[in-house]
């Protein structure tokens, strides 16, 4: 490898050699200093090297939050590998899809994973392995317990080869994967010339999301440390005390949540008072939320960021912005040029923080970019004069619930094998929790009553994962279809339901 180029596996190299006995990550009772980490990454290097794992091979991580997952993280980067996460709440089959798509070399499971990993890995015909294998002393074939495994340092290394594949669904359903290149991954993550200290972070996104490794990164590369804790609001607040964390990146729906714990048992405020810098997006932020994270964050500077998993940070609303521009998303972030088409007001973005395009699929990558190279978003938005960035909607119908993206016509093909519904739509409706919540719109079949939400969502069971279940039924005498290709006229659902 090129002695200049930005490659993810130097962070942990650097780490273990300026910070060796820093706290890197924490999970539940459980922590790993900077030396720790890189000591584990390159066994389980070596155990992936074993497995035949080489240079750009993807290696699917079907995994719940564990700490057992950054050495694996950790290790892939520094061997030149592709780390490609899957959702720990994905049924088999969902699973098998996304995998599949991969095309991975080994697919790596945690304990809790590891009966259906083995149905994923054979239906796949693909090799499994557990974490706890690859972190066995000796697991590669080498050194014993009390002798360090080597370093690994692929040669043809590039910083243009891909460090992860970010699985995402898109608004046909089809799982789509999202490739970032290592040098890609360390320009989002830099923290800039200065290492100026800071305390941790603590991180609420489970570790199949771009988010949690985004803002792991940021802390790594500013040796600090980064605290995996499940979006549980009074887990967060305890973690922030216990750390005396001064980084909290959250989604809208876990702030209103932290915002009635924090009410239901105020001694808990005491716990956030470290906090020095606090973060939201993924979806709108309303003011009124706004205005509560100053009172339970009262010396934290807030930032609300809109971006993608393949565009990265786009816009940042700043702290001192929030009180003028209500609605607004913010201006473009360092590195980041947007403009909108003339014809649709679709927002489009350009710079070196893009994503190399989707996995195995190039016309998928070529529909994502206009012919000169600017990617689009698929949101309609509105820049003013000074050049703040309003998202108004979305030019395809995908619908974002607690952070997650879903392609209706996915629900629609598990909920069309009802037995309750004649026809059947889905749709996202506004809602302060989560977003959007996803409704399903049906015409009922003859002499059949349509069941209530909570019978709805367990005849789904494990069909899709829980984020995919509808929160809601709306019945209809007809859903609204083009005459020609007969696709659901979405808007006009939401407008028929929201007049009710």
């Amino acid at each position: 490898m090129s002695t200049c180029d930005l490659l993810v596996g130097e962070v942990f190299r650097t780490g273990a050699r300026s910070a060796p006995d820093q706290v890197a990550a924490a999970a539940g009772d459980r922590s790993l200093t900077f030396s720790e980490v890189d000591r584990l990454a390159n066994r389980v290097a070596a155990a992936l090297a074993r497995r035949g794992v080489g240079v750009t091979d993807r290696v699917v991580g079907w995994h719940g939050t564990t700490l057992d997952a950054v050495p694996l993280f950790a290790a892939l980067a520094k061997m030149g590998a592709v780390y490609a996460p899957a959702n720990g709440l994905l049924a088999v089959d969902e699973a098998v899809e996304m995998a599949g798509l991969a095309r991975p070399t080994l697919i790596v499971v945690d304990d809790a994973h590891a009966a259906d990993g083995a149905v994923v890995a054979e239906r796949l015909g693909v090799p499994l392995a557990t974490l706890a294998d690859l972190l066995e002393p000796g697991s590669g074939g080498g050194p014993a317990a009390d002798e360090p495994d080597p370093d690994p340092d692929p040669a043809e290394l590039r910083e243009t080869d891909p460090h992860v594949v970010f699985f995402t669904s898109g608004s046909t359903g089809r799982s789509k994967g999202v490739v970032l290149s290592n040098r890609v991954n360390v320009l989002r993550t830099h923290p800039g010339a200065q290492l100026e200290p800071r305390g941790a972070t603590v991180c609420m996104y489970p570790l199949f999301h771009m988010g949690a490794w985004t803002i792991a990164l940021q802390a790594w590369q500013a040796q600090a440390a980064v605290v995996f804790v499940p979006p549980d609001p009074a887990l967060l607040v305890q973690a922030v005390g216990a750390w005396r964390a001064t980084h909290l990146n959250a989604i809208p729906a876990v702030w209103r949540r932290i915002e009635e714990h924090v009410a239901d048992r105020p001694g808990a405020a005491a716990d956030l008072a470290t906090l020095r810098v606090v973060d939201s997006g993924t979806s709108a932020t309303p003011p009124d939320l706004l205005a509560a994270i100053a009172r339970l964050a009262p010396g934290a500077v807030r930032r609300v960021f809109y971006g993608s998993t393949e565009a990265g940070a786009v816009t940042l609303l700043r702290h001192e912005d929030m009180a003028d521009r209500p609605g607004s998303c913010g201006r473009p972030q360092h590195s980041v040029r947007v403009r909108t088409d003339p014809d649709t007001g679709e927002l489009q973005v350009a710079g070196p923080l893009l994503f190399d395009g989707y996995f195995d699929d190039p016309a998928a990558t070529a529909e994502a970019f206009t012919p000169d190279g600017w990617f689009r978003t698929g949101d309609v938005a509105a820049v003013d004069d000074d050049g703040f960035v309003a998202v108004v909607g979305r030019v395809k119908d995908v619908v974002k619930t607690g952070g997650e993206t879903v392609a209706p016509a996915e629900v629609e093909a598990v909920l069309a094998d009802h037995p309750a519904f004649a026809d059947v739509a889905v749709v996202g409706l506004p809602d302060a929790t989560w977003g959007e919540i996803l409704c399903a719109v049906v015409v009922p079949a003859a002499d059949t009553p349509v069941p209530d939400v909570d019978a709805l969502r367990t005849w789904i069971g494990d069909r899709l994962a829980r984020f995919k279940h509808p929160r809601r039924i709306e019945i209809v005498d007809a859903i609204p279809r083009t005459a020609a290709t007969r696709q659901v006229q979405r808007r006009l659902l939401i407008e028929e339901i929201g007049a009710r």
